[in-house]
């Protein structure tokens, strides 16, 4: 299976939460946005900030992102993907939620793959699925 990885599934990970993906690393090929890194370390800023992770914590989950990075074929954020993502979707998508959509569509497109989405967001699940794609997570 080549899954696109949304960044919702790598934080469960990532912050060793409940519910990781039954099969998370069991997959032939995982891709995502270089989005992804941002959306990450932005979420650990938080946490530090708000004191819900400490200095270990915080360490490990830098750590973590960095070892499931190298795993993750990343794919960027070229003007094509912007346009793509700025189109309109057939059910209601959040703006970071449609980049990473439009990413996916683009790599399935261009590439040939046939891509499962992983996400554990119930309504990015749902606009991932008008899209035509098959879904894990939520």
């Amino acid at each position: 299976m080549i899954v696109y990885l949304d960044t919702s599934t790598v934080l469960r990970v990532v912050l060793a939460q409940a519910e990781v993906l039954s099969d998370f690393g069991r997959w032939e090929k995982a891709y995502s946005s270089e989005l992804l890194g941002i959306e990450v370390r932005r979420v650990l800023d938080r946490l530090r900030l708000e004191s819900a992770l400490d200095d270990i914590g915080l360490a490990s989950a830098h750590q973590e992102t960095a070892k499931l990075e190298r795993a993750i074929g990343r794919v960027r954020l070229t003007r094509p993907v912007l346009r793509r993502a700025s189109l309109p979707m057939p059910t209601v998508v959040k703006t970071l939620d449609a980049l990473h959509l439009a990413t996916a569509l683009l790599l399935q497109e261009r590439r040939g793959l046939d891509i499962t989405f992983a996400t554990h967001d119930a309504q990015q699940a749902i606009a991932a699925r008008a899209l035509g794609f098959s879904c894990i997570g939520a």
